[in-house]
Protein backbone atom coordinates (compact mmCIF):
# COMPACT_ATOMS: atom_id res chain seq x y z
CA UNK A 1 0.00 0.00 0.00
CA UNK A 2 1.36 3.41 -0.97
CA UNK A 3 2.15 5.74 1.89
CA UNK A 4 2.69 9.26 0.48
CA UNK A 5 3.17 10.92 3.84
CA UNK A 6 5.69 8.29 4.89
CA UNK A 7 7.92 8.70 1.86
CA UNK A 8 10.93 11.02 1.74
CA UNK A 9 9.03 13.33 -0.59
CA UNK A 10 5.85 13.16 1.48
CA UNK A 11 7.78 14.37 4.51
CA UNK A 12 8.24 17.68 2.71
CA UNK A 13 4.64 18.25 1.66
CA UNK A 14 1.42 16.42 0.94
CA UNK A 15 -1.38 16.62 -1.60
CA UNK A 16 -3.73 14.62 0.56
CA UNK A 17 -7.28 15.91 0.13
CA UNK A 18 -6.64 17.46 -3.29
CA UNK A 19 -8.07 16.37 -6.64
CA UNK A 20 -6.39 16.25 -10.03
CA UNK A 21 -7.23 15.59 -13.67
CA UNK A 22 -4.38 14.44 -15.91
CA UNK A 23 -5.15 13.94 -19.58
CA UNK A 24 -3.36 11.18 -21.46
CA UNK A 25 -2.24 9.58 -18.23
CA UNK A 26 -1.46 6.06 -19.40
CA UNK A 27 1.81 6.77 -21.23
CA UNK A 28 5.02 8.75 -20.97
CA UNK A 29 4.90 12.07 -19.18
CA UNK A 30 1.22 11.70 -18.28
CA UNK A 31 1.76 8.32 -16.65
CA UNK A 32 4.63 9.71 -14.57
CA UNK A 33 2.55 12.71 -13.51
CA UNK A 34 -0.36 10.53 -12.41
CA UNK A 35 1.95 8.43 -10.25
CA UNK A 36 3.71 11.46 -8.79
CA UNK A 37 0.47 13.17 -7.81
CA UNK A 38 -1.01 9.96 -6.42
CA UNK A 39 2.12 9.24 -4.40
CA UNK A 40 1.81 12.65 -2.80
CA UNK A 41 -1.74 11.73 -1.79
CA UNK A 42 -3.89 13.38 -4.46
CA UNK A 43 -7.02 11.69 -5.79
CA UNK A 44 -6.46 11.54 -9.55
CA UNK A 45 -8.72 11.19 -12.58
CA UNK A 46 -7.23 10.43 -15.98
CA UNK A 47 -8.20 9.42 -19.49
CA UNK A 48 -6.95 7.57 -22.55
CA UNK A 49 -8.21 6.68 -26.01
CA UNK A 50 -7.15 3.07 -25.46
CA UNK A 51 -9.52 1.20 -23.14
CA UNK A 52 -7.25 -1.82 -22.70
CA UNK A 53 -4.31 0.40 -21.80
CA UNK A 54 -6.40 2.45 -19.41
CA UNK A 55 -7.74 -0.61 -17.59
CA UNK A 56 -4.24 -2.05 -17.25
CA UNK A 57 -2.95 1.20 -15.71
CA UNK A 58 -5.92 1.52 -13.35
CA UNK A 59 -5.29 -2.03 -12.14
CA UNK A 60 -1.61 -1.28 -11.63
CA UNK A 61 -2.33 1.90 -9.67
CA UNK A 62 -4.92 0.17 -7.51
CA UNK A 63 -2.35 -2.48 -6.60
CA UNK A 64 0.04 0.30 -5.59
CA UNK A 65 -2.59 1.79 -3.33
CA UNK A 66 -3.09 4.91 -5.43
CA UNK A 67 -6.48 6.60 -5.68
CA UNK A 68 -6.85 6.85 -9.47
CA UNK A 69 -9.92 6.50 -11.69
CA UNK A 70 -10.55 7.30 -15.33
CA UNK A 71 -12.46 6.83 -18.54
CA UNK A 72 -11.94 6.33 -22.25
CA UNK A 73 -11.76 9.72 -23.93
CA UNK A 74 -10.47 11.15 -27.20
CA UNK A 75 -9.32 14.59 -26.11
CA UNK A 76 -9.46 15.85 -29.70
CA UNK A 77 -13.28 15.47 -29.62
CA UNK A 78 -15.34 18.30 -28.07
CA UNK A 79 -18.16 15.97 -26.92
CA UNK A 80 -15.59 13.67 -25.31
CA UNK A 81 -14.02 16.62 -23.52
CA UNK A 82 -17.40 17.76 -22.25
CA UNK A 83 -18.23 14.28 -20.98
CA UNK A 84 -14.82 14.02 -19.30
CA UNK A 85 -15.35 17.21 -17.30
CA UNK A 86 -18.89 16.13 -16.40
CA UNK A 87 -17.52 12.87 -15.01
CA UNK A 88 -14.76 14.68 -13.14
CA UNK A 89 -17.28 17.11 -11.64
CA UNK A 90 -19.39 14.19 -10.48
CA UNK A 91 -16.42 12.28 -9.05
CA UNK A 92 -15.00 15.30 -7.21
CA UNK A 93 -18.24 16.98 -6.09
CA UNK A 94 -17.88 19.94 -8.42
CA UNK A 95 -14.35 20.89 -7.37
CA UNK A 96 -10.94 20.37 -8.98
CA UNK A 97 -7.58 21.48 -7.60
CA UNK A 98 -5.23 20.47 -10.42
CA UNK A 99 -5.62 20.21 -14.20
CA UNK A 100 -2.67 18.81 -16.16
CA UNK A 101 -3.03 19.24 -19.91
CA UNK A 102 -0.72 16.52 -21.13
CA UNK A 103 -2.35 14.93 -24.17
CA UNK A 104 -0.55 15.59 -27.44
CA UNK A 105 0.54 14.10 -30.74
CA UNK A 106 2.77 14.91 -33.67
CA UNK A 107 3.38 14.26 -37.35
CA UNK A 108 6.93 15.08 -38.42
CA UNK A 109 7.46 16.12 -42.01
CA UNK A 110 8.52 19.17 -44.06
CA UNK A 111 6.03 22.01 -43.87
CA UNK A 112 5.00 21.83 -47.54
CA UNK A 113 4.05 18.15 -47.17
CA UNK A 114 1.38 18.51 -44.45
CA UNK A 115 -2.18 17.73 -45.46
CA UNK A 116 -5.18 19.70 -44.25
CA UNK A 117 -6.27 16.65 -42.26
CA UNK A 118 -2.92 16.42 -40.48
CA UNK A 119 -3.01 20.12 -39.66
CA UNK A 120 -6.51 19.79 -38.21
CA UNK A 121 -5.56 16.69 -36.20
CA UNK A 122 -2.56 18.39 -34.59
CA UNK A 123 -4.51 21.53 -33.78
CA UNK A 124 -7.47 19.60 -32.35
CA UNK A 125 -5.38 17.24 -30.24
CA UNK A 126 -2.71 19.62 -28.95
CA UNK A 127 -4.20 23.11 -28.86
CA UNK A 128 -7.98 22.77 -28.95
CA UNK A 129 -7.98 20.20 -26.16
CA UNK A 130 -5.88 22.40 -23.90
CA UNK A 131 -7.97 25.52 -24.47
CA UNK A 132 -11.36 23.80 -24.22
CA UNK A 133 -10.51 21.72 -21.14
CA UNK A 134 -9.26 24.81 -19.32
CA UNK A 135 -12.47 26.57 -20.26
CA UNK A 136 -14.64 23.65 -19.14
CA UNK A 137 -12.66 23.05 -15.94
CA UNK A 138 -12.61 26.71 -14.90
CA UNK A 139 -15.75 26.54 -12.70
CA UNK A 140 -14.40 23.45 -10.93
CA UNK A 141 -10.98 25.02 -10.38
CA UNK A 142 -12.55 28.21 -9.07
CA UNK A 143 -14.86 26.28 -6.76
CA UNK A 144 -11.87 24.53 -5.18
CA UNK A 145 -10.53 27.87 -3.95
CA UNK A 146 -7.03 26.76 -4.85
CA UNK A 147 -6.78 25.79 -8.51
CA UNK A 148 -3.71 25.01 -10.56
CA UNK A 149 -3.33 24.44 -14.30
CA UNK A 150 -0.17 22.85 -15.68
CA UNK A 151 0.11 22.53 -19.46
CA UNK A 152 2.78 20.44 -21.13
CA UNK A 153 4.44 22.56 -23.79
CA UNK A 154 7.77 21.91 -25.53
CA UNK A 155 11.11 23.52 -26.29
CA UNK A 156 9.74 23.47 -29.85
CA UNK A 157 7.54 26.40 -28.82
CA UNK A 158 10.65 28.57 -28.47
CA UNK A 159 13.12 27.29 -31.05
CA UNK A 160 13.38 24.97 -34.02
CA UNK A 161 14.17 21.41 -32.96
CA UNK A 162 13.05 19.61 -36.09
CA UNK A 163 9.70 18.58 -34.65
CA UNK A 164 7.63 20.14 -37.42
CA UNK A 165 6.16 23.62 -37.85
CA UNK A 166 2.58 22.77 -36.89
CA UNK A 167 3.53 20.98 -33.69
CA UNK A 168 5.73 23.94 -32.75
CA UNK A 169 2.88 26.35 -33.45
CA UNK A 170 0.47 24.44 -31.20
CA UNK A 171 2.98 24.47 -28.35
CA UNK A 172 3.74 28.17 -28.79
CA UNK A 173 0.02 28.88 -28.63
CA UNK A 174 -0.23 26.83 -25.44
CA UNK A 175 2.53 28.98 -23.93
CA UNK A 176 0.55 32.11 -24.70
CA UNK A 177 -2.69 30.65 -23.34
CA UNK A 178 -0.82 29.75 -20.16
CA UNK A 179 0.24 33.38 -19.68
CA UNK A 180 -3.24 34.74 -20.35
CA UNK A 181 -4.92 32.30 -17.97
CA UNK A 182 -2.37 33.17 -15.27
CA UNK A 183 -3.30 36.85 -15.53
CA UNK A 184 -7.03 36.50 -16.11
CA UNK A 185 -7.75 33.87 -13.48
CA UNK A 186 -5.37 34.94 -10.71
CA UNK A 187 -8.29 36.73 -9.06
CA UNK A 188 -10.02 33.37 -8.77
CA UNK A 189 -7.01 31.77 -7.03
CA UNK A 190 -6.17 29.74 -10.12
CA UNK A 191 -2.50 29.44 -11.05
CA UNK A 192 -1.45 28.67 -14.62
CA UNK A 193 1.99 27.33 -15.51
CA UNK A 194 3.66 25.48 -18.35
CA UNK A 195 6.38 22.85 -18.54
CA UNK A 196 8.49 22.67 -21.71
CA UNK A 197 10.42 19.39 -21.92
CA UNK A 198 12.70 18.41 -24.75
CA UNK A 199 12.97 14.95 -26.33
CA UNK A 200 12.05 12.09 -24.03
CA UNK A 201 12.13 8.35 -24.60
CA UNK A 202 8.72 6.99 -23.66
CA UNK A 203 6.60 3.99 -24.61
CA UNK A 204 4.36 6.31 -26.62
CA UNK A 205 7.32 7.27 -28.83
CA UNK A 206 6.31 10.93 -28.82
CA UNK A 207 8.71 13.86 -28.68
CA UNK A 208 7.68 16.85 -26.57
Amino acid sequence: MANPEGSSRGSRWSLKGTTALVTGGTRGIGHAVVEELAEFGATVYTCSRNEEELNACLKEWKEKGFSVSGLVCDASSPPHRENLIQQVASAFNGKLNILVNNVGTNVRKPTIEYTAEEYSKLMATNLDSTYHLCQLAYPLLKASGNGSIVSISSVASQTSVGSGAIYAATKAAIDQLTKYFACEWAKDNIRSNGVAPCCLRTNSLLVR
